[in-house]
């Protein structure tokens, strides 16, 4: 299974847990947007930021590399623009006003160079004078070591089956990485129906550690938040930090 894939496990539980914005996080990202803007949502994934834009009358595209995860953001909204797909193989003629990341996506890239790299192709797709709003977690959201599997979550599916996540954590502290391996399994009553693994990594960002590499890439105006309410951010305290920056 590829590192930070979302499966058809995964995914359903994703669904369950996940499917519609939180109402703070979506105004957020919607405060930054305008009728008659063109907007692009790299990890779209199923679509609960994706789906509430369109439903509010925005231009939007996305992205998402999870085939699971594009087929039910498709049943939600069949006519969504998506490419399904690996950010750095997208290729697009129009540029955008306004990109964002929800959800502390951007920490899954977990590779120095490759983070570097989708920084650099996002402001090859943003137009002069855009913006790109996105999120990461922090090292105050690291998980304690675990020394086994225990199961996390257990949600019923809309078959009645028992859908289970069982995982363990390792943070190392050199590469600030939260290594969460996962296996989901499918049971209905006592029977073994299916079985996921997802080797989930994050990177755990220090302040003024994204805040470099974007200077780096060439954004400017960057600011950083703590919170949805714009609170800017002082210490390494908060669990995420909210990025804005400018073309």
């Amino acid at each position: 299974m590829i590192k930070n894939y979302y499966g058809s496990l995964c995914t359903e539980m994703y669904e369950i847990l996940h499917k519609k914005a939180p109402p703070d996080e979506l105004e957020f990202y919607i405060s930054y947007a305008k009728k008659g803007m063109s907007i692009l949502e790299p990890l779209c994934g199923s679509g609960r930021f994706l789906v509430s834009f369109l439903q509010k009358g925005f231009d939007i595209f996305g992205i998402d590399l999870s085939k699971e995860m594009y087929a039910k953001l498709k049943e939600k909204a069949p006519d969504a623009k998506v490419f399904l797909g690996d950010i750095l193989a997208f290729d697009s003629e129009e540029k955008y006003d306004y990109i964002f990341i929800p959800s502390g996506s951007m920490s899954l890239f977990t590779d120095t160079e490759l983070c570097k790299a989708i920084l650099i192709k996002i402001k090859y797709l943003l137009k002069k004078g855009g913006k790109f709003v996105f999120a990461v977690d922090t090292i105050a959201d690291r998980c304690p070591n675990d020394s086994d599997y225990k199961i996390s979550i257990s949600v019923k599916t809309k078959d009645g089956y028992d859908l289970i996540l069982k995982n363990k954590n390792y943070y190392d502290e050199n590469t600030q990485t939260q290594f969460s391996p996962s296996i989901y399994e499918l049971y209905h009553e006592t029977g073994l129906l299916q079985r996921e693994k997802m080797d989930f990594q994050t990177h755990l960002y220090k302040l003024g550690e994204m805040e470099q590499c974007l200077q780096n890439v060439g954004f400017t105006n960057i600011k950083v938040y703590s919170s949805y309410k714009k609170t800017i951010a002082k210490n390494n305290q908060a669990k995420m930090f909210l990025y804005e920056c400018s073309h």
